[in-house]
């Protein structure tokens, strides 16, 4: 029976979302290939989930507008309601994020999100681990000279900006391999990365599934038990029960 904290965990995340494509990838998995590019991984609502940021700021973000491209690289769905964000996009939006919560319009996180890419020259500059060093210098550099307004100055934009892209992991080309949920704690680490899961997010240790792990505590297994199945401690099931049931 389940505790009453987490009552109405799984209504959204604990359903299958059809249209897993597995199709062509640059990131290798169990002799699949996957590109980190193109290849869809999460719907706009899954994302906003993980990423904790209202639904409709990420709607806003994956179409285009008055003839310029979408702030962030979505694809089109083979269907209605099927994932349309690949990592980098996903990406792209957690690197966004805090440029909102800072209050900075809009309009204006869309002309910096252009000059960055202007100035690497790079399309995806701001899924590239360059984003963490040049690319932080260039948002201050930006609020500085009054292109991006943040509304709450008590919050330093470097300081910001250094502690989302801390949970970013780089590979050895600077491309974006995994990023950590910082909604979960330490001991409870899960992360979204391409290789496992297709994008859902895993356990960091085992990479079991964060969706298993709530599917059966739904399902009305113990706590113990749950933590039997899946070769973890009581512990970090419940950091992981509880991190969800924040969001």
């Amino acid at each position: 029976m389940t505790h009453a904290l987490f009552d109405g965990l799984c209504d959204v995340s604990c359903v299958p979302i059809p249209g897993r494509i597995q199709s062509t990838r640059t990131t290798s998995r169990g002799g699949e290939h996957m590109d980190a590019n193109h290849t869809p991984l999460l719907t706009a609502r899954e994302a906003a989930r993980h990423l904790r940021m209202p639904e409709s700021t990420l709607d806003s973000w994956i179409v285009s507008r008055r003839g310029e491209p979408s702030l962030i690289h979505a694809v089109t769905p083979e269907q209605r309601g099927w994932p349309r964000l690949p990592f980098v996009a996903i990406i792209e939006a957690y690197v966004l994020r805090p440029l909102r919560e800072l209050g900075a319009p809009m309009d204006e996180v869309r002309k910096a999100a252009a000059i960055v890419r202007e100035e690497f020259g790079d399309e995806y500059a701001l899924a590239t681990q360059r984003i963490a060093t040049d690319g932080v210098d260039l948002f201050v550099r930006l609020a500085d000279d009054s292109m991006l307004q943040v509304k709450h100055q008590q919050l330093g934009i470097r300081e910001v900006l250094d502690g989302y892209l801390h949970y970013v992991t780089w590979d050895d080309e600077g491309r974006p391999a995994q990023l950590r949920l910082s909604q979960y704690p330490d001991a409870a680490a899960v992360i979204i990365d391409p290789r496992f899961g297709w994008g859902s997010p895993v356990l960091a240790s085992s990479k079991v599934p964060v969706d298993a792990v709530l599917q059966l505590w739904r399902n009305g297994d113990p706590m113990a038990d749950v933590a039997a199945e899946y070769g973890l401690i009581t512990d970090v099931v419940e950091g992981v029960l509880r991190a969800a049931s924040a969001a």
